[in-house]
């Protein structure tokens, strides 16, 4: 796996590139439709976007709360590549919305977060922990789940490991994939009691050939 200067410099070169690539296959339609019918939000949350790049999911988590008339506590979000910020800054300036905080951030150094970034009731990360070195993947996990309010829930969207991503995202995009087995696996050393697999909604199932959404909760 690529360094963290490795993964950097990939981005700031291709968040053009990805933002297109992730709006072609309908990403952030396909997470929008899952938070409209997710039992996980309620008013109140406070949200943090680990791993945000271009604002896919944090975009996606804003219209669903707004069109089920929920007001979250907060929307916090960090990513490692500056780049990726300000093309999630621009896309939010240009909606006038100004409530979202974000911050640079590495996930394997999540003490370098703001005061206050902890107890989340939700903390949401996709496409982001393909980028963590392998051996290092529990070990992220952990550490989300240590900014986790008791009763929170972390809330995974990865890429699998199958014919279609190999060419597409793994060598494309220089991913690590994964298959359940390894996820579940990752996840029981993080600390997390139990997790489970979810699918995507109707008019999303397509997004299910790329990759797992996986719900954990803090504490059983």
């Amino acid at each position: 796996m690529a360094s963290t200067s490795d993964v950097i410099q990939f981005f700031t070169a291709q968040h053009g590139v990805y933002d297109r690539f992730i709006q072609f296959v309908g990403y952030e339609r396909g997470l929008r439709k899952f938070f409209e019918q997710s039992c996980l939000l309620r008013s109140g949350l406070r949200v943090l976007d680990a791993g945000c790049g271009t604002g896919a999911v944090t975009i996606a988590l804003h219209d669903a709360l707004g069109r089920r008339g929920i007001a979250p506590a907060a929307l916090d979000a960090f990513d490692l590549t500056p780049a990726m910020l300000h093309r999630f800054h621009d896309k939010f300036e240009s909606r006038g919305i100004q409530m979202i905080t974000t911050t640079q951030a590495d996930v394997l150094q999540l003490e370098k977060l703001p005061h206050g970034w902890n107890d989340y009731d939700l903390i949401v990360s996709a496409s982001m922990l393909e980028y963590i070195p392998r051996e290092r993947l529990a070990e992220a996990l952990a550490a989300l789940r240590g900014r986790l309010a008791d009763s929170g829930c972390l809330l995974v969207f990865i890429t699998k490991r199958n014919w279609f991503t190999r060419p597409l995202v793994g060598w494309w995009w220089r991913s690590n994939l994964y298959d359940k087995t390894e996820l579940m696996a990752a996840f029981k050393q993080a600390g997390f009691p139990q997790a489970e697999f979810r699918a995507f909604p109707a008019g999303a199932s397509h997004l299910a050939t790329w990759g797992h959404i996986i719900e954990a909760p803090k504490n059983s």
